[in-house]
């Protein structure tokens, strides 16, 4: 009996080692031609935009006209940064929505002390349904700042309730700790004006820790020296400068970062506005446009451009980040069920070929994958049956393909925006990329491993993160303790 248990070890650990190359193979070669198409649309991007200013045709009055919508829920530490950085966008025809929605802390006091709040009444089509408004404002001091105050719904309620109030032609969906580099919109709206069939437009987000904040700006981009958000500063850099870019040339986006996306209102109201029963809302809602589109006959084109830059705060402790790597897989799991048909589906073409399937098995499934593998590693060694040589090997090759494709993504970076200007900075980026695959990776494997388990147990509960705010100190850090950030 002894000897059948081990030979079946055996065999399941056999079948374990080669199911874990071949998906290994899979999901690591569709990073390299990931990588491969954001060099290409690197260089096309370059040569379409180089020496040529955005001033006089992206800042003419006859533009498009953008309502910039941020919802927020308990962000008095952040929000009046976040609007100075607004009120100084370079663009004229800008109209910013606040929403508050249901804040617990100061939020909407704030707002009133800093900004001159006056109640207004305007008339509006409720198109999109949404929790109670309480009242609406106008600023004294921005003519442009109207703020909504309402019933808590959460952050897609307080979104569809901003499309409603709004009335611009193209909408901008922003989180209230965001803080948008100047000339932002001007580069997000150059490819509607440049086509027609463009849906929705996404850039690149980065993450603010450390980094010197001035009157609502970037002053200085630096690097944090805590690993923690040093790891993720350089994730996003992966995420956005190979990740988002490379999926331009292989089929289009399928995920626009609620920090920052720009959209045709229209396009929004006519799909119903955000889901409000998923966490994966932003997933959720560039599926619905893109299927909607495929399935009327029209472009579906969701566009990333990766020079629109805005920061952000990244969670500063393990249980904010680990909620956040929990509750984005599941809401990346939620999405994949929902849109299910559309895998493999050639009526969707690109997207229901490749693009959807490699989110669908290749990003949904590598926790699972990963977590077999470092569960079976030590049962095999327990065994006797552990191949020292072949897991040697095969932890050096993962190992290294990961920190190749991180080190290509910085020095993508360092040829083309090279937003860190410092030698430290750039020499912190380059540790971090070498040591991000020791430790900090198989915690996110654990996060989104335990994000799939709450998702089988029925939780979609955002959880709480912890918010430090951006005010300056004499040394220029950025962060003070603050509140709690969007919740609901």
């Amino acid at each position: 009996m002894s000897d059948l248990c081990i030979e079946a070890a055996r065999l399941t650990l056999t079948v374990t080692e080669w199911f874990a190359i071949f998906f290994f193979l899979a999901l690591n070669g569709g990073y390299a031609l990931l990588l491969v198409g954001a060099t290409l649309e690197m260089l096309r991007h370059y040569r379409e935009t180089f020496d040529r200013p955005n001033d006089r045709l992206l800042a003419s009055p006859l533009g498009p006209t953008i309502s910039v919508i941020a919802p927020a829920f308990n962000e008095e530490t952040t929000i009046v940064e976040s609007l100075n950085s607004l009120f100084g966008l370079h663009y004229p025809n800008v109209e910013i929505v606040v929403v508050n929605d249901g804040s617990k802390d100061a939020t909407l006091e704030v707002l009133r002390d800093e900004f001159g709040l006056v109640p207004i009444h305007t008339i509006f089509r409720r198109r999109i349904t949404t929790q109670r408004i309480r009242c609406i404002y106008r600023s004294h001091a921005h003519p442009r700042l109207i703020v909504v105050d309402k019933d808590n719904g959460g952050r897609a309620d307080a979104v569809n309730a901003a499309l409603n109030v709004a009335t611009a032609d193209l909408a901008c969906v922003i989180d209230a700790d965001t803080l948008l580099e100047p000339d932002a919109l001007q580069r997000m709206v150059r490819p509607f004006l440049n086509s027609p069939d463009v849906l929705g437009v996404g850039a690149t987000i980065r993450i603010a820790n450390g980094s010197v904040v001035r009157g609502g700006r970037v002053i200085e981009a630096r690097v944090p020296s805590d690993l923690l958000s040093g790891f993720q500063v350089v994730e996003y850099l992966r995420a956005f400068l190979f990740g988002r870019l490379g999926w331009n040339r292989l089929g289009g986006n399928l995920i626009i970062s609620g920090a920052f996306g720009l959209f045709r209102r229209e396009s929004l109201i006519e799909a119903g506005g955000l889901c409000h029963d998923t966490i994966g809302e932003d997933f959720e809602l560039v599926m619905k446009l893109r299927v909607r589109a495929y399935e009327r006959g029209g472009s579906s084109r969701i566009v990333f451009v990766p020079d629109p830059i805005a920061w952000t705060e990244a969670p500063a402790t393990l249980g904010s980040l680990g909620r956040q790597r929990d509750r984005w897989h599941r809401g990346l799991a939620d999405v994949v069920f929902r849109y299910r048909y559309v895998l493999f589906n050639p009526r969707y073409r690109a997207m229901g070929l490749y693009v959807f399937p490699h989110y669908a098995i290749l990003e949904l499934l590598a926790p699972v994958v990963e977590g077999a593998g470092l569960i079976a590693l030590p049962l095999a060694a327990a065994l006797g049956l552990l191949n020292v040589e072949f897991a040697l090997l095969f932890f050096l090759a993962v190992y290294g393909f990961g920190a190749a494709l991180t080190l290509s993504t910085l020095l993508l970076e360092e040829f083309t925006f090279c937003r860190y200007r410092r030698v430290r900075d750039r020499l912190r980026l380059v540790g971090f990329a070498l040591f991000e695959g020791l430790g900090y990776r198989q915690l996110t494997v654990f996060w989104r491993l335990r994000g799939l388990v709450k998702l089988l147990r029925g939780d979609h509960g955002w959880g709480a993160m912890d918010r430090r705010g951006f005010q300056p100190t004499r040394s220029g850090a950025v962060f003070a303790p603050g509140s709690q950030g969007m919740s609901a």
